[in-house]
């Protein structure tokens, strides 16, 4: 369910004695303070006018395409930085696609007004993967449709893989290894 807070500086101002605006207007400025005070697992930044790095609770980072950063309050910038780490944390899941989807609807739903999402760091992890195979290959000396034959892959698919540009699945992975003399490992990221 999307979190809806507004600010009720459009409403005409209360008449003397009109308790029931100001009551309306206290409950949504203690409501706004509420939600301005949840800690969340997820942290936004602003980049600079147009870009906002999130880092998920996992740590993987998103890059989110929005012109919080161009807003001269303060409050504004906060409050839109608040409402990005609440939606990431509602749809942290481990299916990233499923996560992303539901980011995309709530950010909208939620006012946040954004252009596009980067995928998070997997592309990066792709590409790193792709140089690594095209590096054994070359230093091997064998040719890229080589490989792929071994593998049993079309050489197109493998051409893919080295660029980064296609998300290669385990088994697949595992038989480029293999040809290449290698095995596949979970290791800790360097930092």
């Amino acid at each position: 369910m999307p979190i809806r807070i507004f600010s009720l500086s459009l409403l005409p101002n209360s008449k003397s004695g009109d308790n029931t605006l100001n009551a309306v207007q206290n409950d949504m400025n203690k409501e706004l303070r509420k939600f301005l005070t949840t800690k969340f697992k997820s942290k936004a930044t602003i980049i600079d006018d147009k870009m906002v790095e999130v880092i998920a609770p996992d740590g993987e980072a998103f890059s989110i395409l929005a012109h919080i950063g161009i807003y001269t309050n303060e409050e504004t910038r906060l409050y839109q930085l608040h409402v990005i780490e609440y939606v990431f944390d509602k749809n942290f899941s481990d299916d990233k696609e499923f996560m992303s989807n539901n980011i995309w609807r709530d950010l909208m739903l939620n006012g946040v007004s954004f252009m596009g999402m980067s995928s998070g760091d997997r592309e990066g992890e792709r590409t790193r993967i792709g140089n690594k195979i095209r590096q054994i290959r070359e230093e091997k000396g064998m040719e890229a449709k080589d490989l792929a034959k071994l593998a049993d892959i079309d050489a197109a698919n493998l051409s893919r893989i080295e660029k980064g540009k296609y998300s290669v699945g385990l088994d697949i992975l595992s038989k480029l290894a293999f040809v290449l003399g290698c095995h596949i490992d979970i290791v800790p990221v360097q930092m």
